[in-house]
């Protein structure tokens, strides 16, 4: 592993926190330091310290003498522990929940629709 995977570990785990916490424009790649500055207080607390050490090896990144200072193992730790807490949402539930929502508000429709009628009703005197 070299500094040249330190900026791609960065962008999946911001792509990821987008995913799960919203933060990000639709059709743009964010960048971590600016889904932690939105986002980062989602993460529990000991993540979000791995992901400060992520964004702060991102910034480093960028200049190769400083890239090689960034600590290897914990840079693969962190990111490990980032992505496996943010993976399990995936499309299913995502899908899921979009489906669980659309049908609420089908019900709620239904339900404003049925004490309408109701009162249409009783203003007519039919029941």
């Amino acid at each position: 592993m070299g500094i040249q995977n330190i900026r791609p570990m960065a962008d999946e785990v911001a792509g990821l926190m987008a995913a799960r916490f919203g933060g990000a424009k639709r059709g743009q790649q964010p960048d971590l330091e600016g889904v932690m500055r939105k986002r980062g207080g989602a993460l529990p607390r000991k993540l979000r310290r791995e992901a400060m050490f992520l964004v702060q090896a991102d910034r480093m990144a960028g200049q190769p003498k400083l890239a090689r200072q960034v600590d290897q193992d914990r840079l693969l730790r962190a990111h490990k522990a980032l992505t496996a807490y943010l993976r399990p949402l995936g499309q299913g539930a995502r899908l899921q929940g979009g489906f669980i929502r659309w049908a609420s508000g089908v019900v709620l429709g239904l339900m404003v629709l049925a004490a309408l009628v109701v009162w249409i009703m009783l203003q007519r005197g039919l029941i």
